[in-house]
């Protein structure tokens, strides 16, 4: 079975970094301590509830002689003191002991869970382009945000605590088996038996749920995404209560099989409390018809007593665990699946070299379909772009001509085909060194919510960003003096996804960006189609002002965004169907 908790752990202890290995390690350990100073304190109560009730008796014992002979008590009535400072210092060393696997627990619980989303967050930015056009967005966000602490809080710290309370729960019957094993085995399988039985009713329901969880937790943030992202639309058509209605389903569904965990989970210790106070209950009316031996039987009492109340709380916790993992199943399977994604190779390597490239770009035979049933988006394209030219396409929506330029920028690898760089063939070994050099501007620039500065540098560590050269590329873009008037310069904040600017400011902006990388490739794919013709033009003004020695490449909806370029390609259904300059292509259009 794919979701089984056997090879969901095997998955999480591979991914373990060799420190959090030894953390386990020392986490046993302590857990096999503090039970063992569990065992001994129950132990420890024969002695100490003897000693009150008949201390005569216990310094008659031959089995304390040895002690009392270390501790040079004379009388019975010394022997009060000594054993309850003694008992008082058991508990406290088993008290530290839990105390210190409490911390220790937790902490390793937390650091995993840091290092997992750090690295499910990682390895989901390294993943091909082809990869994250294919997902939904909120399952990434869930994946992220989630999925960690999923596989935190439904595998290993259920686990943890599991082998805690087993460790616990068997040194508490053995001790208790000594004291007396008639009356221990009938507790211990008694309430055993219960807890298995509720396991087999309940488990199939449980891996039920364990899916429903996971598919709402995904859906639950789409619908937000979706909702919080076409406000305006939704306020338009006032169907708010449509996007309501379809959170309050998912909510209901999620919040319904939590509920049902949780009462599965937490009902049984109710009743088992009940039948353990009854048996305790019926003992003591049982040992007190003979009166004779019944104030001998009280230190027994005491320690059956004492201890279970340590093994019900331990048997429900196994169990509430056991719940806990069987309803997380599914969602740390899918967790587990984003922290196995691959790394690229080039992920070892920050700072790949450039690529050289002095004399062209060539496209041999390109094809391009995004599945193998799929339909072929680009179909047997041949061109050669000349370095320090600019390259215009043109073509309706759905043409293949952003897909064209994906391919070029290696952002999508061609089903057929080649796609050199002078003489080298960029693939998988290659692709970042060709990517190093090249830039685009999007026509929807991202624009995160910091400074003008970071925005321009972005992806550079704010200590680390060369105001020089930033400046430069803001004047080469033909921003700088727009940036220069505002109170706070570069420093000014943009607002989220650059609200506070305007759409030829935003643009001016990526054109910096590209420019700030001191890329030789920028590629503008659609990079003015949302501006108005006067924003337009002064955009393409300023693009036709940069330097002589860049290719830029141009993707856009009408031909006269492309006047200036020194050679144009129009598509048709994903072929290359005529090249040639301005006027020819708006000749033939």
């Amino acid at each position: 079975m794919k979701y089984s908790i056997k090879s969901n752990f095997l998955r999480v202890w591979k991914n373990l970094t060799k420190q959090r290995k030894i953390n386990f390690i020392v986490l046993i350990i302590l857990m096999i301590l503090a039970s063992f100073m569990d065992a001994v304190g129950i132990s420890a109560v024969l002695p100490f509830i003897g000693v009150l009730a008949s201390p005569s008796k216990v310094f008659e014992h031959e089995k304390a002689q040895y002690f009392i002979g270390l501790l040079n008590i004379k009388s019975a009535n010394e022997l009060g003191l000594p054993v309850t400072i003694m008992f008082i210092i058991i508990m406290l060393v088993g008290a530290i002991l839990r105390m210190s696997l409490l911390f220790t627990q937790t902490k390793f619980s937390y650091d995993v869970m840091s290092d997992f989303s750090r690295n499910i967050y990682l390895r989901t930015l390294y993943q091909p382009f082809s990869v994250h056009i294919s997902r939904n967005s909120s399952e990434i966000i869930t994946g992220v945000t989630r999925k960690a602490n999923d596989i935190m809080t439904g595998l290993i710290t259920p686990l943890m605590n599991i082998g805690s309370y087993s460790v616990n729960a068997l040194a508490i019957v053995v001790t208790l088996f000594i004291i007396d094993p008639i009356i221990a085995f009938i507790a211990f399988f008694g309430f055993g038996t219960l807890y298995y039985g509720i396991i087999k009713v309940v488990k199939g329901r449980l891996a039920k749920n364990s899916e429903i969880l996971n598919i709402e937790s995904v859906n639950l943030v789409r619908v937000l995404q979706e909702g919080l992202g076409g406000i305006r639309d939704i306020i338009l058509d006032g169907t708010q209560h449509l996007y309501g209605k379809i959170f309050n389903k998912s909510l209901y569904s999620y919040n319904k099989s939590l509920a049902y965990n949780q009462i599965v989970a937490n009902s049984p210790r109710i009743f088992v409390e009940f039948l353990g106070i009854s048996f305790i209950t019926i003992l003591a009316y049982k040992m007190s018809l003979n009166m004779s031996g019944f104030v001998f039987m009280i230190p027994t009492l005491a320690a059956l007593t004492l201890g279970s109340q340590r093994l019900l709380p331990a048997l429900q916790n196994f169990y509430s665990n056991w719940v806990q993992m069987k309803a997380s199943q599914s969602s740390v399977f899918n967790g587990l699946e984003l922290l196995e994604q691959t790394y690229p190779k080039h992920a070892l390597f920050l700072n790949p070299p450039p690529i050289r490239f002095d004399k062209f770009i060539k496209l041999e035979n390109i094809s391009f379909r995004y599945t193998q049933e799929g339909t072929e988006i680009l179909n047997n394209i041949n061109l050669t772009l000349e370095k320090g030219k600019k390259y215009g396409f043109v073509g309706a929506t759905g043409c293949g001509k952003s897909t064209l330029v994906d391919v070029i920028m290696g952002l999508l690898v061609p089903t057929k085909g080649h796609l050199k760089i002078d003489n080298s063939i960029i693939d998988n070994h290659n692709y970042r060194s060709w990517q190093v050099i090249l830039a685009h501007v999007p026509q929807s620039i991202y624009l995160s919510d910091t400074s003008i500065a970071e925005n321009i540098a972005f992806g550079e560590e704010p200590n680390k960003i060369n105001m020089a050269e930033v400046r430069e590329a803001a004047k080469k873009a033909q921003i700088s003096e727009t940036i220069e008037a505002l109170p706070q310069k570069y420093d000014t904040f943009v607002g989220e996804r650059g609200i506070r600017l305007s759409g030829g400011q935003r643009q001016r902006i990526g054109i910096a960006r590209a420019l700030y990388k001191n890329a030789q490739v920028i590629v503008f794919d659609e990079a003015t189609s949302a501006l108005d013709n006067e924003t337009e033009l002064a955009v393409m003004e300023g693009i036709e002002k940069l330097a002589d020695d860049l290719t830029i490449l141009i993707v856009a909806h009408r031909v006269s965004t492309l006047k200036h370029c020194d050679k144009i390609f129009r598509m048709v259904k994903g072929e290359v169907i005529e090249e040639g300059l301005y006027a020819e292509i708006v000749n033939q259009m």
